[in-house]
């Protein structure tokens, strides 16, 4: 049975292709399974310093495969849970290259990715409301990229909102015109693939703990951190590497 989701690694980045055009990369069952997959792999994958995530067609995500629920007669999350959690806590960083419009579940993806950049020709909605459901899932990260009065907006609505309004409100992290969509991408990633491995994975972390912190606690923490990554093997190299004027070792370009 061929692929849902297609995978490809090339000059350290690990590109994972949702390839399921004829019902808009709906996140069904058997995508799920493969997507879960393919992430696995590139998390795996010692030569993958980047994963980026993307689509065929002209629909990047349609959310859940409303089909496949309605033959089920009950809720189906398939592997959703678990892409998730790969996703949000992947040591390595995770670009979503969106070819085109998300709705819904597929807004998901992109709220768990570290980078989003869509076309302006992209349109997205979180149309749960208006069938009747709940974004119950999809809340868990997208409410960590989202301000309160923006999740209340389109959560209740399901109001279509354009690309511009969605970097606007911290959903994408950019909207550009569709000609330099992969442009901004490969910058991100070529940007990316020159910090060290474990500086990247310390880093991510860092960005989602540090606001739970009390502010004396937080400089606590970090204060231990920043001395043991300047002593750290990376954090050696890495300095060497700089007065040297030589790339790191861990560059791969």
């Amino acid at each position: 049975m061929t692929s849902l989701v297609h995978k490809e690694l090339a000059e350290g980045i690990a590109t994972i292709t949702l390839d399921s055009p004829h019902n808009r990369n709906a996140l069904s069952v058997r995508l799920l399974a493969d997507l879960e997959d393919r992430l696995t792999w590139a998390l795996a994958e010692p030569d993958a310093r980047v994963i980026v995530l993307t689509a065929t067609g002209t629909v990047f995500c349609s959310g859940a495969d409303l089909k496949e629920q309605r033959a089920a007669g009950a809720p189906v999350t398939g592997a959703l849970p678990e892409i998730f959690t790969l996703l949000w806590e992947s040591p390595k960083p995770v670009i979503c290259r969106l070819n085109g419009t998300a709705r819904a579940g597929g807004l998901g993806l992109v709220a768990c990715s570290d980078f989003a950049v869509a076309p302006l020709t992209a349109s997205f909605a979180f149309t749960e409301v208006r069938l009747g459901v709940v974004p119950a899932m999809i809340s868990v990260p997208v409410l960590r990229r989202l301000d309160s009065r923006a999740a209340a907006e389109y959560f209740l609505t399901g109001e279509v909102f354009d690309a511009a309004r969605a970097a606007e409100i911290g959903l994408l992290s950019r909207a550009v015109p569709e000609e330099e969509l992969d442009a901004t991408v490969a910058h991100y990633a070529e940007m990316l693939v020159k910090g060290g491995p474990e500086a990247l994975a310390i880093t991510k972390r860092l960005i989602r703990d540090v606001p739970g912190l009390s502010f004396e606690e937080g400089l606590r923490q970090m204060t231990e951190l920043s001395a043991e990554r300047f002593t750290s093997e990376e954090g050696q190299e890495g300095i060497a590497a700089f007065w040297e004027k030589r790339p790191p070792k861990w560059a791969s370009r």
